[in-house]
C-alpha cells in the first residue's frame, strides 16, 4: 500500500512538474501552437531562438519583421509560428509590399 501511494504522489510530482507555466505567454503561445507535443514546442523554441538571435545580429528592416510577423500568424488560432517566422525573417527573396514602396 505504501508504494502504491509513493507511486501516486510520484507521478502527480511528474504531472505538476510538466503543466505550462501560465505567466509565460512565449511558452503558452508555441503550447498552443504545437498542441502540447515536446517534440513541436523543442523545434519551435529552436527556431524562435535562431529568428532572435538573427534579428540581434543583423538587424533587418521593421517593413520585414512586420511582414514576416504577419506571415507567420496561424489564421485559424492567431498563434505565431515561430519557424515560420525564422524561414521568412532569414530569406533574401522576402521583399516590401507594393503599399509600403508606396508610403515612401
Amino acid at each position: 500500500m505504501l508504494f502504491a501511494a509513493a507511486g501516486i504522489i510520484g507521478t502527480a510530482g511528474t504531472a505538476r512538474a510538466k503543466t505550462p507555466p501560465l505567466r509565460d505567454p512565449v511558452f503558452l503561445n508555441i503550447g498552443f501552437v504545437c498542441q502540447w507535443q515536446e517534440e513541436c514546442i523543442d523545434k519551435q523554441k529552436r527556431a524562435m531562438r535562431k529568428a532572435l538571435a538573427y534579428t540581434k545580429k543583423y538587424d533587418p528592416p521593421s517593413w520585414k519583421i512586420h511582414l514576416c510577423n504577419r506571415r507567420a500568424v496561424q489564421r485559424r488560432s492567431g498563434r505565431v509560428d515561430w519557424i515560420s517566422y525564422n524561414n521568412c525573417i532569414r530569406s533574401p527573396a522576402v521583399q516590401p509590399s507594393s503599399a509600403s514602396r508606396s508610403n515612401r
